[in-house]
């Protein structure tokens, strides 16, 4: 120690004293500000599991890996930077003694060798990293930087301190081996032997080194600590602590179920809450728990959530990482007022009073923190969440400042007005009745046991099967609803669905804000479910969801309200069981077949669902060609969040953006595993096929696939014990001949040619099955025994309508539920040797609309049509045997608001489609060219496909907007609410009003 060295140490003290001083009050603000946030006490445990986590997160930088380019490079910064601090410490030594090393380690080869290689790393590490920053600064392309917006001071300064600490570890260990008082072997190090060579033989030396060494980390304290919003510095100290309170404990993202609305650290049931006293959701920053003000404290400005979110990359004004900051920075100049009150500075006090969301004010105008369209762009994808190295939890950030808008502040877009009323009223965002939710069970041609029709018990059943209202309503999806139902049906798994009773889930309330709306919705549905597993052990209350919202809500959402549940997702069921060999997939002839493969957000990110729906596309034989973007990076689609129903005005839209990234693939289908992804994907399709691109693409559901591939290996197998029950019931007379036959020109006819008709017997009470035998004298799964003088079922012959409904003078009884139990053809119903009853890929009408393109309630679909010629028309009922109307009474001879009036039987001779296709929609969905005399005489059993054929496919309904249709009186007759409306004598009289039976529960009441 001389003259020199004592002066620099002095130096070095007193920066030291500024530095560590400046540092400490800028940990007590930052502590301050953090416990200002509402109490969360679900973060406190378990210990080891989250400290187990914390240690994974960090030493295998699984968070940052993600960017290849940038990962490897910030774990050598990271590592550099945490024990790169020790020899920070031993700078103190060094600016007095050039000698000073640590006492017992620090002459150690070891200790040399890890000097070596944190000093040489920090340099490697952060040199890639300024030179990342300057290619991708927003100077070239603003929306495509993902440092668009970040605070560049901030991230100059970090980067320039960390490469001059890098730099000041080499050149110190340098000046120790030039001046000799070290002498390492070259293996330790290398570089600095190097440097060595080319440094004056001066001990003094090294304590200059260590003085700028020293000088350059207290000018970063200093800085740093005056400084508190500089998260690209703090975030070296809060990522920690980040990382281990995060919403999940373990390697899961805080994404999955939305978390609960909160108040004063307890889960707010909003049957007791207090809107005066209890924080709704958060108006302001205060009502942010303090995990929440720890995440805007800890946000890197890195951009990595930017640069995934499917809003900021579409051109909308939403950057998860500027609601961060904006958060943030509102958050500490809004502390000196909350911590002092009306002793803060006048711009505290200022800042005091900025709404938390409202219009952003321009220039010295302070308006809101976050603009109400940056609030409302966000699709809740999950794709910040995901990608955020240090656990940020955006969407629950998003979702809490909806709640308050929406229960207290009652402001959100106008479109989702139409969606609370639909979903409170109705029970469904179409706000179609809940009648309705059975129609597509009339489209298919094998029993669909429903609760309470069907089957009064779970008993005997493994799945419920949760058909959601997309699957039940909107066109497009019924097809992956009839899809699965058949695979399921085919592969002889026991499952009824709750028809009626069904209500939506209320993701879509959720995301939106609406938790009031949620939770009613939820606790009505968990008490129809556990009604329906009443004495059945947990273990065994297996549900089967084909929406991945609705998927997500069961699986993940409910337990919090005490349905707790087993839910699969159907892409799971169908692959277990393909993989048990209860479904068998012939691969396609050698063609086009190549297919891209969309994550849906709710399937894949939020739950994890990734390798079931592709091992399910591989084994339809297809040939599966990936998009840039999928699995855990894949795009949202933009339905999202309650996005579906609302209108996209600004920017490119986010599923136009997607779609031309699934064309890029030259695939010629795009699949999907969600009926809102599928609307989405084929409005993208369709508006681009208008612009010439596209011709041939379709839209299709993972279902729809595998339930083609398993056709081409010919019919599906009527299950044993349904073939055994037809079989014994085969009818020991012939009857007479039949009546005159109908035309011949009729499409989809399902009885028999005339010749081979019999004519029945005026006093015969009962008929032969139809087709598969659904609803005849064979016991359905689950349903009440028949009684004991049903005569048998044919099991290979079909009566025509007339038959099915000609009343006897005894054996006349009256409609039950939605009038489909009976043995002739159900309302829409196809033939028995039909082969589309939703599996067949079908391309999508090219005017689909997500809104629209929904069955029309009771009003065309559900009508019964005539099928019988004149000759054939059902005999009308003695008036003895008229009865008083059943259930809801759908189905019967009055004409329902709105519908159209019923033809005659001279009118349907030849039998329309239910709605008209325009031309393009023609010309995109293939449709069977044969004469309709041709298929009436195609034999019952369908025709096995040779491999490779494209099966015939039916025209999809084209969507029109049409007022909501009420539910209609049911006949009072019986048969199954087929028989026209001129029925003679015994035609029931005309609804009046609404149409609902005294005593029956109306759609959408408890």
């Amino acid at each position: 120690m001389n003259t020199t060295t004592i002066v620099i140490g002095i130096i070095g003290l007193l920066f030291s004293v500024a530095g560590w001083g400046t540092f400490g009050y800028g940990v007590w603000r930052i502590i301050r500000v953090i416990r200002l946030g509402q109490p969360d006490h679900t973060r406190n445990g378990p210990f080891v599991p989250r400290l187990k986590q914390l240690f994974v997160e960090f030493a295998a930088h699984t968070r940052m890996v993600q960017f290849r380019s940038v990962g490897w490079a910030h774990w050598l910064v990271m590592v550099g930077f945490l024990i790169g601090f020790t020899m920070v410490l031993e700078a103190y030594g060094q600016i007095f003694d050039p000698e000073f090393h640590w006492p017992f380690i620090g002459d150690t080869r070891l200790y040399i060798m890890l000097d070596e290689i944190l000093g040489v790393g920090t340099v490697v590490g952060i040199v890639p990293l300024i030179v990342i920053r300057q290619l991708n600064h927003p100077r070239r392309a603003e929306r495509l930087s993902r440092f668009a917006g970040s605070n560049f001071f901030a991230a100059y300064f970090v980067e320039a301190m960390v490469l001059l600490e890098g730099i000041g570890m080499i050149s110190v260990k340098s000046g120790k081996i030039a001046s000799g008082i070290e002498d390492p072997p070259l293996w330790t190090s290398p570089v600095t032997t190097l440097i060595a060579q080319t440094l004056p033989d001066n001990p003094q030396l090294v304590s200059v080194f260590a003085l700028i060494k020293l000088l350059g980390a207290m000018i970063w304290l200093i800085v740093v600590g005056k400084n508190i919003t500089f998260g690209v510095a703090w975030h070296r100290f809060s990522a920690f602590f980040n990382i281990y309170f995060k919403r999940e404990v373990g390697d899961k993202v805080a994404l999955g179920a939305a978390k609960p609305m909160t108040s004063g650290g307890k889960v707010l049931n909003l049957e007791e809450a207090d809107p005066d006293e209890d924080a709704f959701g958060a108006g302001k920053i205060e009502d942010f728990s303090w995990k929440n003000l720890l995440d805007f404290t800890t946000c890197t400005e890195c951009g990595r959530c930017q640069s995934q979110c499917p809003a900021w990359n579409t051109g909308k004004p939403l950057s998860p990482k500027l609601l961060i900051t904006s958060l943030r920075d509102h958050a500490y100049a809004k502390a000196p007022y909350l911590l002092n009150g009306d002793k803060a500075p006048a711009a505290a006090v200022a800042e005091a009073e900025r709404p938390l969301v409202g219009p952003v004010g321009e220039g010295d105008l302070l308006g809101g923190v976050i603009d109400p369209e940056v609030l409302w762009s966000c699709t809740t994808c999950g794709a910040c969440v995901e990608q955020c190295p240090v656990d940020i939890e955006h969407v629950d950030h998003i979702i809490d400042l909806r709640r308050h808008q929406v229960l207290i502040e009652t402001e959100f877009p106008h479109e989702l007005s139409n969606l609370f009323k639909n979903l409170e009223n109705k029970g469904n965002p179409w706000g179609q009745n809940a009648s309705a939710r059975t129609g597509w069970i009339s489209e298919v041609d094998f029993p669909v046991p429903v609760f309470g029709q069907d089957a009064d018990s779970f008993e005997g059943y493994e799945y419920l099967f949760w058909v959601g209202c997309a699957g039940a309503y909107e066109d497009r999806a019924k097809k992956t609803t009839k899809a699965v139902a058949e695979l399921l049906y085919s592969a002889e798994v026991e499952y009824l669905v709750l028809g009626s009773e069904e209500t939506c889930t209320g993701d879509s309330a959720r995301r939106s804000g609406n938790e009031m709306l949620f939770q009613a919705l939820a606790q009505q549905n968990i008490a129809t479910i556990d009604a329906v597993f009443e004495g059945v052990e947990p273990s065994k209350r297996k549900i089967v969801v084909t929406c991945a919202h609705c998927f997500n809500a069961l699986k993940n959402e409910y337990p919090e309200l005490g349905g707790a549940y087993e839910v699969v997702h159907h892409t799971q069921l169908l692959n277990k069981l393909v993989r048990e060999k209860k479904l068998i997939t012939v691969a396609p002839v050698e063609g086009n077949n190549s297919l891209t493969y969309h994550d849906p957000c709710y399937l894949g990110r939020h739950n994890r669902v990734y390798e079931a729906p592709r091992e399910l596309i591989e084994a339809s034989g297809a040939k599966l060609a990936e998009m840039p973007r999928h699995a855990q990076r894949s795009m949202c689609c933009g339905a999202g969040g309650a996005r579906m129903w609302m209108e996209e005005k600004l920017g490119k839209r986010i599923n136009i953006d997607r779609v031309d990234e699934a064309l890029a693939t030259n695939a010629q289908t795009i699949a999907s595993g969600c009926p809102f992804c599928r609307v989405m994907l084929t409005d993208g399709v369709t508006a681009k096929q208008q612009d010439g691109l596209g011709e041939n693409v379709q839209v299709v559901d993972v279902a729809q696939l595998l339930l083609e591939s398993v056709r081409r290996g010919g019919p599906l197998v009527i299950r044993e014990k349904q073939a055994a029950a037809e079989t014994s019931a085969a009818p020991a007379q012939k009857p007479a001949p039949a009546e005159k036959p109908a035309p011949a020109d009729k499409p989809e006819q399902h009885e028999a040619p005339a010749a081979d008709s019999p004519k029945p017997d005026a006093a015969q009470a009962a008929k032969p099955a139809v087709g598969l035998g659904i609803a005849g004298p064979a016991k359905r799964p689950g349903a009440k025994k028949p009684a004991a003088n049903t005569p048998p079922a044919n099991e290979k012959s079909e009566e025509s309508p007339a038959e099915a409904t000609q009343p006897s003078a005894t054996a006349a009884k009256p409609a039950v539920g939605l009038g489909i139990a009976g043995p002739a053809k159900r309302p829409g119903a196809r033939k028995a040797a039909s082969t589309d009853p939703g599996g067949t890929v079908d391309a999508e009408p090219a005017d689909a609309s997500r809104k629209d393109t929904v069955q029309k309630d009771e009003t065309e679909d559900a009508a019964p049509t005539p099928s019988t010629s004149a000759a054939e028309a059902p005999k009308p009922a003695t008036t003895a045997a008229a009865k008083p109307t059943v259930g809801l009474g759908i189905a019967g001879p009055a004409k329902r608001p709105g519908a159209k009036k019923q033809a005659t039987p001279e009118d349907t001779a030849t039998e329309p489609e239910p709605h008209a296709q325009d031309k393009t929609a023609q010309n995109e969905e293939p449709t069977s060219t044969e004469p309709a005399a041709e298929e009436a005489r195609q034999p019952e059993a369908p025709e096995q496909e040779q491999p490779g054929t494209e099966p015939q496919a039916q025209a999809e309904p084209e969507p029109t907007s049409e007022p909501e249709a009420e539910p209609e009186p049911q006949p009072a007759s019986g048969g199954n609410g087929e028989k026209p409306a001129s029925g003679g004598n015994g035609t029931a009289k005309p609804a009046v009003g609404l149409g609902i039976a005294p005593g029956v529960k109306r759609p959408g009441k408890r």
